[in-house]
């Protein structure tokens, strides 16, 4: 399924997949193998400047693609493009160069950052490692970073043991944003804190992004946080992009049933509008498993004979804005 930017390209991954080569639990020879499609023939783009959130469950396959688009993990196929450089195979002194650009907040700030440091020293570290920093230049630009994420400098000295959950997370984010990156990789940034947290979190976020031109790639499973925050919105399904478009029109009109099963068990979306919800049946099937035709399909209230024969086609609803189903033929 292919998505882009209406703007010139920050990222782009085109027809990327990765498989996985699992054994089989019941094999009788150990030879005997399944392949994990996690991610399975997605293709998308992130302008300059823009959030683009991925949305899913578990198991859909989003912080796979986040991590082959920062290339942490590498596509079993399909290519990478950053800046208009292919970085699909970059290993070793290329990747090192391309690191400062590309920068990931991690979902668990307290196990991103290392224990035996001061916030001071884990901010300052890739200053002085990758941007040759020393003495009262370097101090002073950690200071500014402690600023520029709402910390006191004064914290410097602090450990994160000694800190909040949102306190670390500014810390991580100071981390991600001093070399200046162009690209940076929310993965789950803020699901793991307090809900009045994640929203001075997320408008940190998009502070910076004004302020600095970042682009980020935001993943999460709520989608309170990403009305705020997203341009663009992705929606994954067992290794699929199965809708794509500009967020305001897929939070309003979302086309495929999947989206509006999400945004109908959203408590914002329940308090906020009367559009008949759709009720998912049972679990994601088994992804060494999936099911014939749309993926879909078994938990899908609108399922046809069709969908279980044939992969639901890529529909072009607007310019930029596409869906993944039979129903919209």
């Amino acid at each position: 399924m292919t998505t882009l930017a209406t703007e010139p390209a920050l990222l782009t991954l085109t027809d990327v997949s990765k498989h996985f080569s699992i054994p089989s639990p019941r094999a009788l020879r150990p030879t005997e193998r399944k392949v994990l499609r996690a991610v399975d023939g997605v293709s998308l783009s992130i302008a300059p400047g823009e959030t683009f959130a991925l949305v899913g469950e578990s198991g859909s396959g989003k912080s796979t693609l986040g991590r082959i688009a920062v290339r942490l993990s590498e596509p079993t196929s399909g290519t990478v493009t950053f800046s208009g450089q292919d970085v699909t195979h970059y290993s070793g002194r290329q990747l090192r160069r391309l690191r400062p650009r590309m920068q990931v907040i991690f979902q668990d700030p307290l196990g991103a950052l290392n224990p035996r440091m001061t916030a001071g020293k884990i901010v300052a570290e890739p200053l002085q490692a990758i941007g040759g920093l020393r003495g009262s230049a370097l101090d002073d630009r950690v200071d500014e970073l402690f600023r520029a994420v709402g910390l006191d400098p004064a914290q410097r000295l602090a450990r994160p043991r000694t800190l909040s959950g949102g306190q670390r997370q500014r810390v991580g984010i100071a981390r991600a944003i001093a070399l200046n990156p162009d690209l940076i990789l929310a993965d789950e940034a803020v699901s793991a804190l307090d809900v009045s947290v994640q929203a001075q979190i997320a408008n940190l976020l998009d502070e910076l992004r004004e302020n600095l031109g970042i682009g980020y790639l935001f993943i999460a499973h709520g989608l309170p946080i990403v009305r705020q925050l997203a341009q663009r919105i992705g929606v994954m399904y067992l290794g699929r992009l199965v809708e794509c478009g500009p967020a305001d029109e897929v939070l309003r009109n979302p086309r495929h049933p999947y989206t509006r099963a999400l945004i109908g068990a959203s408590p914002v979306a329940r308090r906020r509008a009367r559009r008949e919800r759709v009720v998912l049946a049972g679990d994601p099937p088994n992804p060494l498993s999936p099911p014939s035709g749309c993926r879909f399909r078994t938990r899908c209230p609108q399922a046809m004979d069709l969908c279980a024969s044939q992969p639901p086609p890529t529909v072009e609803i607007t310019p930029g804005y596409t869906a993944e189903c039979h129903l919209l033929q």
